[in-house]
């Protein structure tokens, strides 16, 4: 059968909403989640999403011809079931700068959400990262072009971060006086609202005065903790997607029934009804925080490092090894005695993860979640080892995650990673494994305890290790 492109001019399509969310990291994830929460309940076309990419066009290239349509298929052992899903309305290319400060000086745009992965916001120690050049390139830009009593040009180029272009378009959005805006990031940091709030006003305090108390006045930072697994886009899921909907889409994206999104914080502009498609609203949002990036983000990365190193490379396959699932099932023991004993329903939260690992359907691999390593071990696993070993514990399941992570570095395997450099100069020390642990958390080095351990894990997986 001849399937016909998707396109905004299909009979019985809803009318295109204006755009009011600005969002930057357009990518599968952001489809899975914002983009789906927003059209589940903006019925009236009213909070249209603009979405920008991130260093890579390719998705803006796919959605743009479809005018922002794309098959979400949600996917478990019982079946495969498809949506079509409208709210995103533009499509562009992260560095079409003239069209992100033109929305940004809007007063209709209310809110800029943000998926750009942990290494994306460009930050050391929880401030910008001084040893990057591109940002050290764009605030050295943002001195020199935005001090002044005019705009710059953006079709004349400007910063290419995401730090520095949050910066650039509030200076836009100041001197429009276009009103208060809310920045909502969703990328997996601890108290990420409140770390994009001290990073744009580092960034901020260099240009002017008048843009750090604009800020102060009109921008709220919201805190959010995100979850829904999204694996890559297989060839065969655009036929799957063909298939269940009869229309032919290059943008599709498979994820898992599941889905979770809390958030803390002011919406000045307003926002769409986000909790009537399940959302939750809080005070505070670090237990919730704390519950996903240990219990799901912790067993992730204990089970993509300790099963690569067992020869496994999903999620689902690591989960059915008995031995990496006895490890994860230690490690969410030692998790959980440092969270709140009431209010998040462990118990329930650790049923629906094991069920979630165990979709043999979802192909989350662990070479995708592998990546990244010394950003996530410092907020995923970090936390509990170190509560552990101020509790006299000996951390076990704690210490293989970050063992298996070094054991694989040593071993040469090929792991992404912006801390790359670093990785490497530490590998080559003359005691590597101290000098990784060092990259995690001084505190790990000064424990001859966590020190000892992560040697023996490195030692008995090194003897047995696979092919990487």
């Amino acid at each position: 059968m001849t399937r016909t492109a998707f396109s905004r001019k299909h009979p019985g399509e809803a009318p295109t909403a204006g755009v009011r969310i600005v969002h930057i990291g357009l990518g599968a994830f952001h489809r899975a989640h914002q983009a789906w929460y927003t059209s589940r309940v903006d019925e009236g076309s009213e909070w249209g999403i603009a979405a920008f990419t991130g260093r890579s066009p390719a998705a803006a290239e796919d959605l743009q011809p479809q005018g922002g349509l794309f098959t979400l298929i949600e996917r478990d052992d019982d079946g495969d079931r498809a949506e079509v899903v409208g709210s995103i309305v533009e499509a562009r290319n992260g560095a079409d700068l003239t069209r992100f400060i033109e929305l940004l000086s809007a007063t209709q745009t209310a809110i800029i959400t943000i998926t750009v992965t942990e290494a994306g916001y460009r930050m050391r120690d929880g401030l910008p990262d001084e040893t990057d050049h591109e940002l050290c390139a764009d605030r050295e830009w943002l001195v020199g072009n935005l001090a002044g009593a005019d705009q710059p040009d953006p079709a004349l180029g400007g910063p290419v971060t995401t730090m520095g272009r949050l910066v650039f378009g509030l200076d836009a959005r100041r001197r429009a006086n276009a009103g208060p805006i809310a920045i909502v990031p969703c990328d997996n940091m601890p108290a990420n609202g409140y770390l994009v709030q001290r990073a744009i006003g580092v960034l901020a305090a260099e240009v002017s005065r008048e843009l750090t108390d604009w800020i102060a006045a009109n921008v709220s930072f919201v805190s959010t903790s995100v979850d829904r697994i999204t694996p890559h886009t297989m060839p065969t899921d655009l036929l799957i997607a063909s298939e269940l909907t009869g229309w032919r889409d290059n943008a599709t994206v498979v994820t898992e029934p599941f889905s979770d999104w809390v958030l803390s914080g002011e919406f000045p502009a307003g926002r769409p009804a986000w909790e009537r498609s399940g959302a939750l609203f809080v005070d505070d949002l670090e237990p919730f925080e704390n519950r996903k990036l240990w219990l799901l983000n912790g067993a992730h990365s204990l089970l993509a490092y300790a099963g690569m190193l067992r020869g496994h490379e999903t999620v689902a396959q690591a989960m059915t090894d008995q031995v990496c699932r006895a490890w994860v099932g230690t490690f969410w023991d030692e998790a959980v005695r440092h969270l709140p004993a009431h209010g998040l329903d462990l118990d329930g939260y650790r049923s629906a993860l094991v069920r979630r690992f165990t979709n043999t359907r979802i192909e989350h691999r662990l070479s995708q979640i592998s990546g990244e390593g010394v950003l996530k071990l410092r907020v995923r696993i970090v936390p509990t080892l170190l509560a552990e070993r101020a509790d006299g514990l000996d951390a076990g399941a704690s210490i293989r995650a970050i063992g298996s992570w070094v054991a694989l570095v040593l071993s040469g395997a090929r792991l992404v990673d912006s801390a790359g450099e670093a990785v490497a100069l530490a590998k080559s020390a003359d005691e590597p494994v101290a000098a990784l642990l060092e990259l995690l958390d001084p505190r790990l080095v000064a424990d001859a305890g966590v020190r000892e351990a992560v040697s023996a894990v490195v030692r008995a997986e090194r003897v047995e290790m696979r092919a990487i």
